[in-house]
């Protein structure tokens, strides 16, 4: 018990109370799955971007997941969150809402995946202009025709964009996979309530390990139902 924070047992006592309340069931992995990297661009890993964090441990992860994905021939997907310079496109309340918005206009390094990611060019790249990757995106039409039912969700941030795609892949019907480790958030505390909630109401979260177990299983053709 010594070895718990305050962190660990905060979360621990959330996932309980949900658990008692009959959240926290465990949909699974299905047999064919996808995996998509939410906006990990140079304007949510680089500190100097006023959005930007040191993210470069579920950056690594991701990288481990791509790899095994890659390998497996299970279909990548990418998004970045980018708006036209003058920012005609963006909305006067997200404008209110976000006033950092005019870091992520088209064209910009800022907009940018990080190279480390090494996007082919067969794997999609969906810029997107609200947090769920599936808002006014053709991401849903694009699973449907690899007939995916599980999206395995990685990137930034965990509060954001990851709780927002999670929830509309939940809506759609889809197994949501969540691995801690490939998701980060500039806040911790952030992370931490979001990732409980995650897990409780609309995905598994799960360790990377898990998710690259399972991905051997699907390049064997063997993938759990």
């Amino acid at each position: 018990m010594d070895n718990i924070t305050e962190s660990d047992a905060t979360r621990a006592a959330i996932a309980d109370q949900y658990s008692a309340a009959g959240f926290s069931g465990r949909v699974g992995f299905g047999r064919r799955p996808a995996v998509v990297v939410i906006d990990f661009a140079k304007a949510w890993l680089d500190p100097a971007s006023p959005i930007g964090s040191d993210l470069s441990g579920a950056v690594a992860e991701t990288i481990r997941i791509l790899r095994a994905a890659r390998a497996s021939g299970t279909p990548v997907f990418f998004t970045t969150m980018a708006f036209e310079p003058d920012l005609s496109d963006v909305g006067q309340n997200v404008l209110r809402k976000k006033r950092h918005t005019e870091v992520q206009s088209k064209g910009s390094e800022w907009v940018e995946l990080d190279p480390a990611l090494e996007r082919r060019p067969d794997e999609v790249l969906i810029v997107k202009q609200r947090a769920s990757a599936f808002f006014g995106t053709p991401l849903l039409s694009q699973l449907i025709a690899h007939n995916v039912d599980t999206l395995i969700v990685t990137g930034c941030s965990t509060s954001g964009c990851i709780r927002a795609s999670a929830q509309a892949a939940h809506d759609n019907n889809l197994r949501v996979i969540v691995p801690e480790g490939a998701v980060g958030d500039r806040n911790r505390a952030a992370h931490d309530s979001n990732i409980v909630d995650i897990n409780a109401r609309m995905a598994d979260v799960v360790d990377v390990d898990d998710v690259l177990s399972y991905l051997e299983t699907v390049n064997e053709g063997e993938a759990p139902r």
